[in-house]
């Protein structure tokens, strides 16, 4: 705590303990202020402005510090200066006072409460940022709450100073006026509970929910003029119209039919989507491929000789058809179609948040669900085309290995397929314009697996900015600009991987004006709900999190959401979101990384556990990288988890269950995990985290103790 905190705390508790020790509350009792009035009406008719200054600093002093009896000077305030000049002084002298309050809990407790409980507080934040004058307004008007609460909560939130003092001071000017009108009557007042009556208490709480009633019809007014112009059909054909057929689509649909909602799906390509025939499953295919390959050419580790191995590349990219062949029946049309699922095959276009036509036929609906995906992002670099280019979509196309193989992209994707080609034979030269592969990872991680990639014979040019592609007499060549030097890198096929961009045109959405985010995306709210009441969005075309398991996570809310009709809506919450990149060796994360922590000024300590120390490991070979926990500060919940090494894409899995359920350390520390298996190192990891913490002052008492029970 800095200097500043010191002397706030310091004098904050010093004034409360004169008011408490010195007995100061006599002086704001009702009994008190009626025996006073006539002589401090007295004083008033000597030196008005004296008084008036006086009564201003104590009521702000009284505000500020949350002490009991504001009811009493805001009537003492209406019986010496009558309404006019009472309401005047008490209506800016209670917002003053509010303000201070504000900012001294805003000061003291707003970082420290955000960073233990800013997850949790992420929904009310992003909240307050929108509707904050609202709600505040509301609660100003309602002379129910304890204003000192209001005062100390809002100083936790992001709500500006500004906002909150004008929004205060006129959100309480009601209720003052109806006290200090009261104050003029204050020698005839018996009793403060009978003060005001109930019709004007009733009456100040309606006026209190009318902003919010206020918001709700402005906001159903908005949602019922965007769909004004479109006629709403007296029946429907469907429930709801899906269109794509991908994870989020296939998931939606599941959910919808099992409601026993008429469900249409569209699918103008293949049922799976990106994860099944381009991303998930044939770059896992290949990747096992690659990693097999390199187990051969490190066989003398495990005492193996003459072990060799020769890449049938084609073979290889026939098993991955093959793989894709085997599970495409959990995704076809003839599955989905037996689930009572119409899966209808085609273009859709969305004439109207009603209507989607597919191919000449029109389906009405009650509800659209948008998941669309998003394709490979190409960058507009001159003689890109000249030089013809790969992307995660295209590279299974192959059927030749490329010795000299350039990816560009240090994300997962480039660096998952960098390896894997690597682990094949090409000679791989992989290019970013980042200062380190895998930016999103903390340093050390990115360190680690590029320090592999290295051993495999990866090339790793990071911090190069790519300026054009050349294609001379069939030579292919890169040039990249890299602190102020030109570099030339000549390659065979290039391979972009620098990110993707979401599927938002071509079916109908630009006629609707449907509102784009800055990245592209589709604007949803946590309901999934776009700015058309009965128009959702689910998985990469909605963002923000492009990971297959987040598109099925976000379908089922689109899918409830879309079926309830506005009833009642099902908001996502992203507080545990995992992922993980299979290079070798893997990442996986869930929650904060360490860098982000402190981008973010978040308090946190580490615990880490080295698996160079593990059996498992040990025995398989793969003793390295580590599994590293973020804490809050003397206590056991998790804030994040990194984990590097052998299979860290199963082994986060049980820190995901922790975080989801609200579990810390100390319950993982306490499950028996089997021996001998990787999953220990979750155990030991939490181990470490007790270990840390065992109370070392007491040891010598403990030895002592042990001394004389052996009698020694």
């Amino acid at each position: 705590m800095n200097k500043t905190k010191v002397t706030i705390v310091i004098a904050i508790i010093a004034a409360l303990g004169s008011f408490y020790v010195f007995n100061l509350g006599r002086f704001i009792t009702l009994e008190f202020a009626q025996s006073q009035i006539t002589t401090l009406q007295e004083f008033r008719d000597e030196n008005f402005f004296l008084t008036a200054a006086i009564y201003f600093i104590g009521y702000v002093a009284m505000a500020a510090l949350s002490l009991p009896g504001a009811l009493i000077v805001t009537l003492l305030g209406g019986a010496i200066f009558g309404l006019l000049w009472g309401l005047l002084l008490v209506s800016f002298a209670s917002s003053i006072g509010a303000t201070c309050s504000f900012l001294v809990s805003r000061l003291l407790l707003r970082d420290w409460v955000q960073s233990r409980f800013g997850d949790y507080l992420a929904p009310i934040n992003k909240g307050i940022e929108k509707d904050g004058n609202f709600y505040l307004f509301s609660i100003r008007m309602v002379p129910l709450f304890p204003f000192f609460m209001v005062n100390l909560l809002m100083g936790l939130t992001p709500i500006p100073v500004r906002s909150f003092y004008i929004v205060s001071q006129i959100g309480m000017l009601m209720g003052t006026a109806v006290y200090v009108n009261a104050g003029s009557e204050l020698a005839q007042i018996s009793s403060l509970s009978g003060l005001v009556s109930g019709p004007v208490i009733f009456s100040l709480v309606l006026l209190g929910i009318f902003p919010l009633v206020g918001k709700l019809i402005v906001n159903t007014l908005q949602k019922n003029k965007i769909m004004k112009g479109f006629i709403k059909p007296k029946s429907f054909d469907a429930n709801v119209v899906i269109i794509g057929g991908g994870s989020a689509g296939l998931v939606a649909s599941i959910i919808a039919v099992g409601a026993k909602a008429k469900t249409v799906l569209v699918e103008k390509h293949k049922m799976g989507g990106d994860c099944l025939n381009t991303g998930c499953v044939p770059s896992k295919s290949i990747i096992r491929s690659g990693r097999i390959m390199s187990y051969i050419r490190r066989a003398k580790e495990y005492g193996l000789t003459d072990a060799s191995a020769k890449v049938d590349f084609p073979a290889v990219i026939e098993r991955v058809q093959g793989v894709i062949k085997t599970i495409e029946p959990h995704d076809s049309v003839e599955r989905f179609s037996s689930l009572g699922v119409e899966c209808v095959q085609g273009d859709a276009n969305i004439k109207s948040p009603y209507e989607v036509e597919v191919d000449g036929r029109t389906v009405t609906t009650r509800s659209i669900i948008v998941a669309t995906g998003a394709r490979p992002l190409v960058p507009p670099i001159p003689g890109l085309e000249d030089v013809g280019y790969l992307t995660s979509d295209s590279v299974w196309e192959l059927r030749k290995l490329p010795k000299r193989l350039l990816v560009v992209g240090g994300g997962p994707i480039g660096c998952e397929l960098a390896q894997a080609f690597s682990n094949l034979g090409a000679k791989v030269t992989q290019v970013d314009m980042a200062s380190r592969i895998m930016p999103r990872e903390d340093p050390e991680v990115s360190a680690a697996v590029m320090q592999q990639f290295e051993k495999d014979g990866i090339n790793v040019l990071t911090d190069h900015r790519l300026t054009r592609f050349l294609n001379s007499n069939g030579v292919k060549f890169m040039e990249a600009e890299h602190h102020g030097e030109t570099v030339t890198v000549e390659f065979d096929e290039v391979l972009l991987a620098i990110g993707r961009k979401p599927n938002t045109e071509g079916f109908g959405l630009e006629e609707l004006d449907m509102p784009l985010t800055p990245s592209g995306t589709i604007e949803i709210n946590n309901a999934m709900q776009t700015a058309y009441p009965n128009i959702f969005a689910c998985g990469d075309v909605a963002g923000p999190y492009q990971f297959t398991h987040m598109a099925s996570f976000q379908a089922y809310f689109a899918a409830l959401n879309s079926l309830l009709g506005g009833i009642w809506q099902m908001k996502a919450n992203y507080r545990v979101v995992p992922w993980a990149t299979f290079t070798d060796p893997e990442v996986a994360r869930v929650g904060l990384s360490e860098q982000e922590a402190k981008d973010r000024n978040i308090p946190y300590e580490i615990t880490r556990y080295e698996l160079d120390h593990h059996d498992r490991a040990l025995a398989d070979g793969e003793a390295h990288g580590f599994v590293k926990v973020l804490t809050v500060p003397g206590k056991d919940k998790i804030l994040g988890v990194t984990i590097l090494g052998y299979h860290a894409g199963e082994l986060i899995g049980e820190f995901v269950f922790a975080m989801t359920h609200g579990m810390g350390l100390k319950k993982i520390s306490a499950v028996t995990h089997i021996y001998p298996t990787l999953s220990e190192s979750n155990k030991f990891a939490a181990n470490a985290w007790r270990s840390a913490r065992l109370p070392e002052k007491y040891f010598p008492i403990i030895e002592k103790f042990f001394r004389w029970q052996r009698g020694a």
